[in-house]
């Protein structure tokens, strides 16, 4: 039998017992016909950004992104309850979902909260593409968890095959990249390629993003309709989510 990883979400994940067996994902209305797939393209929020190369104006930087993606997806979900920003001690290196330590700088969602780690690499870096990439990809489990997409995922059969639940797993961290580039939209930021936001890695090593290739089309394809209805990862063929 295959465990579901488990996943942080904005408002907690719980068990519950799906038939949702089949690809695309049947029988399962939460993940192929949610309301969130319905709702209009994100407003555009004015969000300047400048991270520096200090911990304080690194910590303004994250702050004020996630207020920013506060705001554009505000619209899009239904009772949204606005999501605020936690910085862990700097010798706290615990992550809440794992339980593992974590060397450096990462981003994750602990009940209601984003909490953060700061720590040098994130600190330094001229460019903010590893700090905005992590924060916006945390900023999907917010959306899954609000809508209650993460719920309905970590709901679905654990006894299934093993190469079912991996697509499933697929399906889910594929929805992640797309609702990244939604967010991304959302908050004006320009972005002509996405290969090198592929390679950021996530803090634990994550085998279900999929194909590079199927990657790069879910970012595309939310970055250009900017709209969360283009994220529907759980209606689309086995072979857009290889």
């Amino acid at each position: 039998m295959i465990i579901r990883l488990s996943v942080g979400t904005a408002m907690g994940l719980a068990l519950l017992s799906a038939p949702a067996l089949a690809e695309p994902v049947k029988g399962a209305p939460e993940l192929t016909h949610n309301a969130l797939y319905k709702a209009a393209k994100l407003p555009k929020v004015a969000c300047k950004l400048n991270k520096g190369t200090s911990r304080a104006s690194t910590k303004k930087y994250v702050t004020k992104l996630v207020g920013c993606l506060n705001t554009a997806w505000k619209p899009a979900i239904k009772d949204f309850v606005p999501v605020k920003v936690v910085f862990k001690d700097a010798d706290d290196k615990e992550s809440c979902s794992t339980g593992l330590d974590v060397r450096g700088s990462f981003s994750e969602i602990c009940t209601t909260e984003i909490r953060v780690r700061l720590a040098d690499d994130w600190i330094r870096a001229k460019s903010d593409l590893t700090v905005f990439t992590s924060i916006a990809r945390t900023w999907g489990g917010v959306v899954t968890g609000q809508t209650g997409i993460g719920e309905a995922w970590w709901g679905l059969e654990n006894g299934a095959s093993e190469p079912v639940m991996n697509e499933q797993n697929r399906r889910y961290y594929l929805q992640i990249d797309c609702f990244l580039a939604v967010s991304a939209k959302g908050v004006g930021r320009q972005v002509k390629d996405w290969k090198p936001v592929v390679k950021v890695p996530d803090f634990w090593k994550n085998k279900f993003h999929g194909k590079t290739g199927n990657r790069l089309y879910w970012l595309d394809k939310g970055y250009k309709a900017g709209r969360p209805g283009a994220c529907n990862t759980w209606s689309a063929s086995s072979s857009k989510v290889a």
